[in-house]
């Protein structure tokens, strides 16, 4: 199509009357209608668990109830006594690490963070929560690109080494969002024995999607926190995760997992803000997904059957508007709930304007990177997870002919 007959198309989406979302990465309610069962799993005297903790009182300890700890390893791939289960958001688990990193150092640093400015290496594109977590806590960010085999491990190491000052990485291991690129045996292998210039040099990895495949064979996926006790270095990995996108968003276990000798000196931080966590919670979850056919791996399975369609239709969809064009790039992940989509020329920021102008909600340019600024200007995140099937087919079909437009546009400027 040329400029005339692109616009003429958007003008016919505008007086369509969409209202359509692609822009954050939530369960879709058919998503949330697996884990019903949950609200109800608990009879009134089920309060009491295996390991003789009483959900209705205080005893029990920051680390969650014994169950949950065994339940949960599974998901980031740790060792019971390697976890910490608590409330609802790992967001607020990684902030309550950051803040007593600042105020107290990690296990092995010489002094507070906060004495030191400090910096974080950060992926981009990456996920915007992460970035303005940093942010808001005074850290300065220092991207590096994140490849299909995980972060540019030579920019790492580089800048490791270079800076006492950078006090570690900060990213999404598995399925990055929104790349969704997994870390490589390699690379994990490399980023657990760099030679840095902090002793106290720390990777935070949100590993977020680590059960969340697209299909059943999602090939190895290296395991940050045994490769790092394997090269000697058992501290310096501190991994995250969470049930939001595998119970409820709302009500969910927020993880943690690190060496057993780590958990010493954090547990001591943790105990001076909270008695401990909700273990009513915790004990319906462990219910909840020991009645669940094939457990949390069965629950997974039926997450994708749900999921893994809509993600088909977006790559489809994408094929057919794109391929063989010199407009867009776009990533065909395994797992994860983003694609990341980047035009080839500097109009993403112009593409989500016209999409919200045909009803289309994209999520904002920039948001990708630290401070909102995509220097390219070109990636998009696409979040096909939410609406319907059908929805995100058209919001797709909205989307490609914004992007067409918007390049159109910056052809003939130029």
């Amino acid at each position: 199509m040329n400029l005339t007959e692109l616009k003429e198309k958007h003008a016919q989406y505008q007086a369509s009357g969409l209202n359509l979302n692609i822009q954050r990465g939530q369960p879709s309610d058919e998503d949330f209608d697996l884990s019903l069962p949950l609200i109800d799993i608990l009879k009134r005297d089920d309060y009491k668990t295996r390991s003789g903790i009483d959900v209705r009182n205080y005893p029990g300890g920051v680390r969650g109830i014994p169950e949950a700890c065994e339940l949960f390893s599974e998901l980031l791939g740790a060792e019971p006594g390697e976890m910490v289960v608590g409330n609802n958001s790992s967001l607020e688990m990684m902030t309550n690490v950051l803040q007593w990193a600042l105020i107290k150092g990690v296990k092995n640093s010489p002094q507070p963070w906060i004495r030191e400015t400090p910096k974080m290496i950060v992926t981009v594109p990456g996920y915007d929560r992460h970035f303005s977590l940093l942010e808001t806590l005074g850290f300065e960010m220092v991207p590096v690109e994140m490849t299909a085999d995980g972060p540019d491990i030579e920019a790492v190491e580089r800048l490791a080494k270079s800076d006492p000052q950078i006090k570690g990485i900060y990213f999404v291991p598995t399925y990055n969002n929104p790349t969704g690129d997994t870390i490589s045996e390699d690379v994990a292998k490399r980023l657990v024995t760099l030679d840095a210039a902090a002793p106290d040099f720390t990777i935070l990895a949100d590993d977020a999607y680590s059960v969340h495949h697209l299909d059943d064979n999602p090939g190895e996926i290296p395991n940050l926190l045994q490769l790092a006790k394997s090269a000697g270095n058992p501290d310096r990995v501190i991994l995250f995760g969470s049930t939001s996108k595998v119970t409820f968003s709302s009500g969910g276990i927020g993880l943690l997992a690190m060496s057993e000798s780590n958990l010493g000196y954090w547990l001591k931080l943790f105990s001076m803000q909270t008695i401990g966590p909700n273990k009513i919670e915790q004990w319906r979850h462990v219910r909840f997904l020991e009645q669940y056919p094939g457990g949390l791996k069965g629950l997974m399975r039926d997450h994708a059957a749900i999921i893994k369609p809509k993600f088909d239709a977006t790559l489809r969809i994408l094929n057919e508007e794109f391929a063989g064009t010199d407009l867009a790039t776009w990533t065909e992940p395994r797992g994860g709930y983003f694609i990341s989509f980047n035009t080839a020329r500097p109009v993403a920021s112009r593409v989500v304007e016209l999409a919200a102008e045909a009803g289309v909600s994209l999520t904002p340019a920039g948001a990708t990177y630290p401070g909102g600024v995509d220097p390219e200007n070109s990636n998009i995140r696409i979040a096909p997870t939410r609406p319907p099937l059908g929805e995100i087919e058209e919001a797709v079909r909205v989307m490609a002919n914004c992007v067409k437009l918007a390049s159109a546009e910056y052809d003939e400027a130029n």
